[in-house]
């Protein structure tokens, strides 16, 4: 409705304002003025005016005034046209096209409604199957229950009707009274046995011809929709034939009834291929006994489908219900949404600064980690790595790349043979090996040559499985060494090795990692196991601020293979396939199976594959990047280029006296002296005599070599650095010498250079 200007009467101006509406018909009368005196006027006269104005308005004899547009305005939006429900506006482009948006907005939303609604018992193929069901079974009927029993009945009235004219047959006649007896009562089955056959005939062709009309009536017209729909427009005719078809069998059942119901389709499921949706996830916790029957979640982060095909969502349990809970309840979950425990994966979320209560819950399409795996990003890489920085260990369940940074760390490796612990292990070798700075100490308890492409890069290696000889290595290489780091760091006045000082000092400060594979061959056994714990113990403990790094691998790291006191300091856990909880749980800690983190529910196709902690609160499932044999050898050979190219390959493994002047003192200069003039005179001997030995010298031999290497070492000297045992002061003869002579022992010499500096031959 619009607001018509102000008519004034003569006399008058204090008049009403006269709304009306546009169409109500032009007036018949316009000799009489059109007026309407205000309501608010207060005498009998104003009053008087103001009906008779409404008189004249009802009376039809108020002809408007035009409209005047101002500049304004160019439409008035509010006026209505003939049709009133219906504002003028809409009849512009504008209005075409607002309304045009609405009807298709709302035809999405009906659109979107269908395809909901296709996946339930109301869609159009569950209306079909359930219309095809029923059309079948009316065209069966039930004639044939009716024709099955008259059928019987007919078959037992001729049994009978047999056997009654049997039994009068051969009753003899002389019994009058029993055969005539039996006579009627053959003729009374007989009767009986007729009408039971020709009932049953009856039956049989009426429903035939019931079964044939409707077959006609149910399946006549599909047919011909088909067979004119063909001859009429081919296969596009055939094809609106068969929708027809369907529209009809879809129509028959579109009502379901509870009869009908599939109550299967009511649990959905995951592995059955339906979409993740909120009400799902009610069920499956409700389900696994997480959340209560009358409980729910609170959704985040509503399902969602990545590009892997996996479903992710961040969900809100109810108050007073930690994630840990629905965590160790993984195995129920994963039953719950139809799919292997291995491939849900569920942690504490980080969104929006993460709650006690907020749980991130990944369910991955397929079992993880069963595909080929791609290409190592080593292979790729040009140039050195940087053992300083992060290392990538591989993909975890959603694809993404992982990384843990070792420095200041150790680690342990474990799980079942043939889980993957070589190749798991390939990824950090491979990375310390590409980075020229690191010093490579490896120790190979299975013998098996798993490190064998690492050994020429080693600067001490151990690959026959000997105890003894790794225990001497770990005395005479790692832990001098550490205690040689320890020493320069307080004469620099700095607590522990950073990346600037080990490229400071690389010779003094460089990394260094010790690789231990198949820890148990040494740790259990009988004479040096023991001692190798604590050697191995006191490496980790002290070792970390000094640049060396730590990695044991085993099959199974328990407490009579490896000592809890070694065990709690390895800070980095990496747990394969095992096959018991307990297992996984003497690599992760105890209590991690219990919390949903069970190297157990790792399959055996999902090799390579592992809980790892490293970083963060909790394990997450990981695989390492896959190098195969021909790769590692690849790598190792430009590990090699890049060492060799930086000047740190090293020549071998040195020697006794080597070792002994890179000690930088005066008595350890001695001692190499000692140490090669010994061995000099002992592969003199051998070239006389294969078993020749020499382990003692005249000290005047051994004074007069020093000597001559530029040392000035009297004969006291010598004997307050190499202390002898009083058996060993008993004096020799010595070759062609006409007395006994004072000498040195080898053993002494070596006793006092494993005293001195815990080094070994």
């Amino acid at each position: 409705m619009t607001e018509q200007p102000t008519i004034p009467s003569p006399g008058r101006t204090d008049l009403a304002t006269i709304t009306y509406v546009h169409g109500a018909g032009p007036a018949t009368d316009t000799s009489t003025p059109a007026a309407a005196p205000a309501l608010g006027g207060k005498t009998e006269e104003e009053r008087a005016a103001v009906v008779e104005s409404a008189r004249q308005v009802l009376e039809g004899r108020v002809t408007s005034a035009p409209v005047t547009l101002t500049k304004e305005s160019s439409a008035d939006f509010d006026a209505f046209d003939d049709r009133p429900l219906i504002p003028a506006w809409m009849k512009s482009g504008e209005g075409v096209a607002m309304h045009a948006g609405v009807v298709y907005r709302a035809r999405v939303r009906a659109y979107r409604r269908w395809v909901r609604r296709q996946r339930t018992d109301r869609g159009h193929v569950a209306q079909f199957k359930r219309g095809s069901r029923r059309i079948g079974d009316w065209v069966k009927g039930f004639e044939g229950i009716q024709l099955q029993a008259a059928g019987h009945q007919a078959h037992i009235a001729a049994k009978e009707a047999r056997s009654a004219a049997r039994s009068a047959r051969f009753t003899p006649a002389l019994l009058k009274n029993k055969k005539t007896a039996a006579l009627q009562a053959a003729d009374r089955t007989q009767t009986v046995a007729m009408k039971a056959i020709a009932e049953h005939k009856k039956l049989k062709m009426a429903r035939r011809r019931a079964h044939s009309l409707r077959v006609g009536v149910a399946y006549g017209p599909p047919a011909a929709a088909l067979g004119a729909g063909y001859l009429q427009a081919g296969w596009f005719g055939a094809s609106a034939g068969a929708l027809a078809t369907f529209a009809g069998g879809a129509f028959a059942g579109r009502h379901p009834i509870s009869e009908e119901t599939d109550w299967s389709a009511d649990w959905r499921s995951l592995g059955d291929g339906d979409p993740m949706t909120a009400p799902m996830l009610d069920s499956v916790f409700q389900a696994a006994k997480v959340i209560g029957s009358d409980e729910s979640l609170r959704v985040v982060q509503m399902p969602m489908l990545d590009a892997r095909g996996a479903w992710s969502a961040v969900i809100d349990l109810p108050p007073g219900i930690a994630a840990k809970k629905a965590m160790r309840a993984s195995a129920e979950i994963a039953s719950a949404l139809g799919v292997e425990e291995a491939q849900v994966n569920m942690a504490k979320s980080k969104e929006k600064g993460g709650r006690a209560g907020r749980l991130e819950i990944y369910v991955a399409k397929e079992l993880p980690f069963t595909e080929k795996a791609a290409p190592g990003p080593l292979l790729a890489h040009e140039g050195a790595t940087n053992f300083w920085g992060p290392i990538s260990i591989g993909p975890d369940v959603r694809g993404l790349a992982r990384t843990i940074a070792v420095v200041e760390r150790s680690g342990l490796v474990g799980g079942e043979p043939g889980a993957g612990k070589s190749a798991s292990g390939n990824t950090i070798l491979l990375a310390a090996a590409m980075d020229p700075r690191v010093r490579l100490v490896l120790a190979d308890g299975k013998a098996g040559g798993d490190l064998t492409p690492f050994e020429p890069m080693a600067d001490a290696f151990e690959g026959d499985a000997d105890p003894e000889a790794f225990l001497d290595m770990l005395d005479g290489y790692v832990i001098p060494d550490m205690k040689r780091r320890y020493a320069f760091l307080k004469k620099i006045n700095r607590r522990k090795v950073t990346e600037e000082l080990a490229n400071k000092y690389p010779d003094i400060l460089g990394q260094l990692l010790l690789w231990v594979d198949e820890l148990m061959y040494y740790t259990t056994d009988d004479e040096l196991g023991k001692k190798i714990t604590k050697r191995l113990r006191n490496i980790v403990s002290r070792g970390r601020a000094a640049g060396i790094i730590t990695f044991c691998a085993t099959q199974k790291p328990g407490s009579d293979v490896v000592d809890t006191s070694l065990r709690d300091l390895l800070s980095i856990r990496w747990a394969l396939r095992c096959t018991t909880p307990e297992a996984s749980d003497t690599i992760l800690g105890k209590g991690a199976a219990a919390a949903g983190f069970s190297a157990k529910s790792i399959e055996s196709e999902m090799r390579g594959a592992g809980f790892l902690w490293a970083e963060g609160s909790n394990p997450y499932l990981v695989r390492a990047d896959y190098y195969s044999d021909d790769e590692v050898e690849v790598l190792a050979q430009r590990a090699i280029e890049l060492r060799r190219a930086a000047g740190t390959l090293p020549d071998g493994p040195k020697s006794l006296a080597d070792r002994l002047r890179e000690q930088g003192e005066d008595d350890a200069r001695v001692l190499a002296v000692l140490v090669d003039v010994f061995a000099a005179f002992d592969q003199q001997a051998k070239e006389d005599d294969e078993t020749a030995e020499v382990d003692w010298l005249p000290g005047t031999v051994l004074v007069d070599s020093l000597k001559a290497a530029g040392l000035e070492v009297t004969p006291e000297k010598l004997a307050r650095l190499v202390v002898r045992e009083p058996d060993e002061k008993k004096k020799r003869s010595w070759a062609d010498s006409p007395s006994a002579l004072n000498g040195y022992p080898l053993a002494a010499v070596l006793r006092t250079v494993q005293t001195k500096y815990s080094l070994s031959a």
